[in-house]
């Protein structure tokens, strides 16, 4: 396997520049804060970004932790990677993440400076420290079931035609560790975005009540528990399906958490006034 590093400084535009530094250099793979990327699919590892603090997430992006390192490293012996690009923010912690993966050394290294004019590097770090905003070279799609922090990249208007996308290629995160500090969504948030696609609904008269439930940190994502009472006269199975769909669906776009269990219980029904 031939390795090509790409080295610059943390919030200079990196991971916004792998996917094309990776195509320019002939690599079908990338190594970034503690991921394996393969095209659009991770292969293995757990993201820096998961972590709380700056010191684990520096230690989660040079593979310090055994188990994490032999995951990336059965991948790499088994994923058909022939060319791998590996991001860091030194020479030296390139040393590190070849070391730690058993990995040859570079045969090129390529400098953020030579691709990136200052002006751009300037405005990348801008983004990092005003808005705490990280790029991760994945669809967000597939980073979901490996992110437990939130995507900065969220709508404001839940029912707006004109969807607000990303580049394809890429996802916006926001990392606990961050300079905004963590984001808690409240239940309350939750709770309003079901109540708002209930009201919309053709068939539903009104939502009892609505239960959350926070899996562990094993299980990652929520339960969602709703009652309704629905009008006389609609097909229940197809409304209930069609709310238990729209919920999974709205409140994972809103909110970026995942939605493991939707379950959707009729109290009662009522006759339309």
């Amino acid at each position: 396997m031939e390795v090509v590093a790409f080295v610059g400084p943390s919030g200079t535009g990196k991971s916004h520049r792998a996917i094309g530094v990776a195509h320019n250099n002939n690599c079908d793979a990338i190594i970034d804060d503690g991921l394996l990327i393969k095209g659009t699919k991770i292969l293995a590892g757990t993201s820096a970004k998961n972590e709380t603090n700056r010191i684990q997430a520096v230690k989660r992006a040079i593979f310090t932790e055994d188990d994490h390192a032999d995951a990336v490293r059965s991948a790499l012996a088994t994923g058909g990677i022939h060319r791998l690009l590996i991001l860091a923010t030194s020479d030296n912690m390139i040393q590190k993440i070849v070391l730690r993966l058993g990995l040859p050394q570079p045969e090129k290294t390529v400098y953020i400076q030579q691709i990136a004019s200052r002006q751009e590097m300037k405005k990348a770090k801008q983004m990092r420290l005003k808005d705490g905003k990280h790029i991760v070279p994945v669809p967000t799609v597939e980073l979901k079931p490996h992110f437990t922090g939130y995507f900065a990249d969220l709508p404001y208007n839940l029912f707006s035609k004109e969807r607000k996308h990303a580049e394809p290629d890429r996802s916006i995160v926001r990392p606990a560790f961050s300079y905004y500090g963590k984001i808690f969504i409240s239940d309350y948030a939750i709770q309003d975005i079901i109540n708002i696609i209930a009201q919309k609904m053709l068939g539903i008269d009104k939502v009892n009540s609505i239960r959350v439930r926070r899996r562990t940190s094993d299980t990652k994502g929520i339960a969602i528990a709703v009652e309704v009472v629905l009008f006389y006269g609609v097909k229940v199975f197809e409304v209930t399906k069609v709310f238990q769909n729209k919920i999974k669906e709205k409140v994972e776009y809103m909110t970026a958490m995942q939605v493991k269990k939707v379950d959707v219980s009729v109290r009662s029904l009522s006759v339309r006034r």
